[in-house]
Parts: C-alpha cells; sequence; structure tokens
C-alpha cells in the first residue's frame, strides 16, 4: 500500500474520531441554556464534557498537522478557500473554550447566562459549519489548474452544503443529549432523554436527505462500488438502532448507535473522495488527489515512524481520561467548572 494511501486513511481515522468525540461536546453545548434549568444544572452539564472536552479537539488539530505534512497542497487550498469559514470556526471555538473556563470565576446570574448562550453559539457554529465544509470537499469547488481556490465564501452555502451541515448539527445534538442520559443524573438526565427522543427521527431524516443528495448528486454512487456501498446503509442503520434503544430505555446501546452513524457517514464521505481530497468544479482534472497533493515519499516515510510511537501514546492518555471520569454525575458532586 502506498504511503499517500496510508495517510489517507489516518487522516480519515482522525477525523472519524474527532467527530464521535467532539460530535457529543458540540452537542452537549447546544443544549446546555435548554437542559439546565437552575445555575447547578446548568454547572452538572458543563461539567459532563469538562474533562473531556479539549482532548478532544487535540483530534482535529492532529488531523489538520497530518494535512499539512503529508498533503501541503490539500492544506493550501483547503486553507484559503475556506478562510472565511475557518475564521468563523475559530472564533466560536474560542468563545466556547473560554467559556468553559470564565463562566464559574463570577457568581452574577448575568455574567453566567451570558456565558451559556456563548458556549451554546460556540457550539452551534462548528457543527454546523462542519457538514458544510464535508459537503463542499465531496460536490466541488472552483479550483483552477494551478490547485487555487478561485470563488467567494458564498459558493461554500450552496444547497447541499446547508443540508448536508444541518444533518451534522442534528446528529450531534442527538449524539449529546444521550451523552448526558448517561453522564448525568437526575432531572438534567430525564430531559435529555425526553430530548433525544424527539431528536432521533429528524436528525435521521436530515442524515438521510443529505446522504441522498450526496450518493446521487455526486459521483459517490460510482466511486464506492457494491462493497463500500454498505458504509452508508450502517450509518443509516446505526442511527435507527440509536432510536430503538432510545425506546427501550437502553441508552448505552442508543449511544453507540450514534457513534457508528457519525462513523459510517465520515467514512462514506471520505470513501467518496478518494483517491481525490478536493473536487474542481470547473475541471475534473484540476482535482487535488493524494498524488498531486503529496509531499515527497522520505517526508511520508519519517511521518510514519513518528505517528506510530505517538499515535497510540496519545490513545493510550485519552483512553485513561475517560476511564478516569467515567462517574456519573449527581446533585452532590463537586464541581470544577
Amino acid at each position: 500500500m502506498e504511503l499517500q494511501t496510508v495517510w489517507f486513511l489516518l487522516i480519515t481515522i482522525l477525523f472519524t474520531g474527532f467527530f464521535i468525540l467532539e460530535g457529543f461536546d458540540y452537542g452537549v453545548g447546544i443544549l446546555l441554556p435548554f437542559l439546565g434549568k437552575s445555575d447547578k444544572e446548568r454547572r452538572m452539564i458543563i461539567n459532563a464534557i469538562g474533562p473531556f472536552w479539549d482532548g478532544n479537539e487535540v483530534w482535529i488539530i492532529t488531523a489538520g498537522g497530518a494535512i499539512f505534512a503529508a498533503f501541503p497542497e490539500w492544506y493550501a487550498t483547503l486553507f484559503s478557500g475556506f478562510y472565511l469559514a475557518l475564521a468563523l470556526m475559530l472564533f466560536a471555538l474560542i468563545i466556547r473554550g473560554v467559556g468553559f473556563e470564565f463562566r464559574s470565576n463570577e457568581v452574577k446570574p448575568l455574567w453566567r447566562k451570558t456565558w451559556d448562550w456563548l458556549i451554546f453559539t460556540g457550539s452551534l457554529i462548528p457543527a454546523l459549519l462542519w457538514g458544510v465544509a464535508m459537503a463542499n470537499l465531496l460536490k466541488g469547488l472552483p479550483i483552477d489548474e494551478n490547485f487555487t481556490f478561485v470563488g467567494t465564501f458564498w459558493d461554500l452555502l450552496n444547497p447541499y452544503s446547508l443540508i448536508s451541515g444541518l444533518a451534522f448539527l442534528s446528529l450531534f445534538i442527538l449524539h449529546g443529549a444521550i451523552f448526558l442520559s448517561l453522564k448525568v443524573e437526575g432531572d438534567v438526565s430525564d430531559r435529555a432523554i425526553s430530548t433525544a427522543k424527539r431528536l432521533w427521527g429528524p436528525a435521521l431524516v436530515w442524515v438521510l436527505v443529505a446522504g441522498g443528495i450526496g450518493l446521487f448528486g455526486t459521483d459517490m454512487v460510482d466511486r464506492l462500488g457494491i462493497l463500500s456501498g454498505i458504509f452508508p446503509l450502517v450509518a443509516g442503520l446505526g442511527i435507527l438502532a440509536a432510536g430503538w434503544n432510545i425506546g427501550k430505555r437502553q441508552f448505552g446501546s442508543a449511544f453507540i448507535g450514534t457513534v457508528i452513524g457519525i462513523a459510517f457517514s465520515t467514512i462514506t464521505l471520505f470513501r467518496g473522495l478518494f483517491p481525490r481530497v478536493m473536487v474542481s468544479s470547473l475541471d475534473p482534472d484540476w482535482s487535488l488527489t493524494i498524488t498531486n497533493a503529496s509531499s515527497s515519499d522520505y517526508t511520508l516515510k519519517v511521518m510514519t515512524i513518528v505517528a506510530l510511537i505517538f499515535v497510540p501514546l496519545v490513545l493510550l492518555y485519552q483512553s485513561w481520561s475517560y476511564w478516569t471520569f467515567r462517574k456519573r454525575i449527581r446533585e452532590d458532586t463537586p464541581l470544577e467548572y
């Protein structure tokens, strides 16, 4: 297997892990002002993700670094084309991170309420924009023969990308609601369960609509083939299983269902791209691929050795973190945030 393919697979894995882990972070942040009816309950919600949110974001930092080192042409075109969108996303993430740290530094209700809504905003914008970004990678963007993005910010906001954004958003909120049902006890958990029951149907519809447009409105069907065509089917079945298990009050199994839905939706997107990394809507021959966007073989070899050493260490650390903070949050649990 060529190193370019290996690194494309690694980047796919990193994005998949990011959407699974940060997905419930975003969902919890979006639900914060609605499920927390008192300051104590909102603190419980924040503490449910407090030990994890910054570690979860390491996945996308690592993915960005991998793209920069392994496929520099992809990185350059991606960040120039998505510059305003990524700047907006970064600003939202900064507000969100500051909100987690600053919210409880002051006891005034207005102060805390303001940060609650900033956390909401800082979670909603990235959740929506990631769906927009992924759809545009697959649909195609105005990229010329020099691998330069020649469009505008408004080219990113097309009907398919907005539908995909809503699919990501609804799936992340469902994912977050199920996570809260597992992580927090009391009234917050009950409200999260009720929210999950109401959300899984609309989430499934949005995902099916976005998936249908992606499959039949692009060349994804031809590229997936028979075997890879199982991926979107598994994604849909995962979300269906989540809804079934919510009704059965088996929330651990429901969470696994949304994990499967998010994972196989992401895998479907990247499989539909391969061997391209960005599609040119101006001329298919101007698309960026794992070959013409790649670093040298020597660079990829060195990076592969580094990845084999450090990626397992990161996985071990994050596994330890989740195990250490595995206990459910109760009303009498000491709250850090």
